[in-house]
């Protein structure tokens, strides 16, 4: 569906190369799309496409830019490390009655929390939220082996570990990955992120604290809770690199409901260093 049936898209881009995938597959599909780079936070160059750098919290000109441009749908994507301050919230008439309940939120709320109440603070503007995957549906990872390798019988064992401790964190709106090793989890992601939950396990395994003799695998899944339209969970080269950086056997992510970016780079990184990618059913493999 082109930008002129349906509107003009616009796209939120925090860093890493999901926005620039958006972006790309947006304009492959006869779109013209707005971005709106976040200031401090998106690492990618715009020159290729209209933008506007916005402040993460400044509603108020956002809200301006979307009637200026005709933006009718909104796609939130990439990463977002810092939380506004309390002086960069803020907001428009049309939000107005939200203040207290955004500001709350913002500073305080979990990821999920806050992805929903941005949501909702977009499309009080009158633009719909869409996901990145409706844009880009050759991101979405498929069910089964990805790669060249495949999990086996202990490494199933992990993967459905890891999968109950990762959904139980995912109901506390904490983060959406764990790492289990031989059927005990020995990580869980917080707000540090999957890279650097995989480097904390690393040092853990070089100081004796996980046995070396088993692998284990990475999990990845939605939050039982999780507006699926924004932060679906995603994986590339560098969680490859840090699979292998924590001498785990692979990754499993949700099928249909988790991003594989770089498919073609990442599947060969991980095949050339014996580590398997591939996509599970919660209703299966629980």
């Amino acid at each position: 569906m082109t930008g002129s049936k349906a509107g003009r898209l616009g796209i939120i881009a925090g860093s890493g190369m999901l926005p620039v995938y958006v972006a790309d597959a947006a304009r492959a599909a006869g779109e013209h799309p707005f971005v709106f780079p976040l200031k401090n936070e998106a690492d990618q160059r715009w020159n290729a496409f209209d933008h506007a750098i916005i402040s993460v919290g400044d509603f108020r000109q956002l809200a301006s830019l979307i009637k200026q441009h005709g933006i009718t749908r909104m796609v939130m994507s990439g990463a977002v490390k810092k939380r506004p301050n309390f002086n960069e919230i803020h907001v428009n008439l049309r939000s107005l009655m939200k203040v207290p309940s955004v500001v709350r939120t913002l500073l305080s709320g979990g990821d999920d929390t806050v992805l929903k109440m941005v949501i909702q603070l977009i499309e009080a503007q009158g633009c719909r939220v869409v996901g990145a995957h409706e844009i880009a549906p050759q991101l979405l990872a498929d069910l089964g082996p990805l790669g060249r390798h495949a999990p086996n019988e202990e490494d199933r064992r992990d993967i459905a570990a890891a999968m109950r401790a990762a959904e139980v964190l995912g109901r506390l709106d904490v983060g959406q990955g764990a790492v289990s090793v031989g059927g005990r989890i020995v990580a869980l992601e917080g707000v540090e992120g999957t890279d650097r939950m995989l480097q904390r396990v690393a040092e853990l395994r070089a100081e004796g604290r996980i046995s070396a003799k088993r692998r284990g695998v990475l999990v990845k899944l939605c939050k039982p809770q999780q507006d699926i339209r924004a932060d679906l969970p995603t994986i590339g080269q560098s969680t490859i690199d840090g699979v292998a950086m924590a001498g785990l056997a692979g990754v499993a992510v949700q099928a249909g409901r988790a991003l594989l970016l770089q498919r073609e780079e990442t599947l060969k990184r991980a095949d050339a260093a014996g580590i398997f990618v591939c996509g599970i059913d919660l209703e299966v493999d629980l």
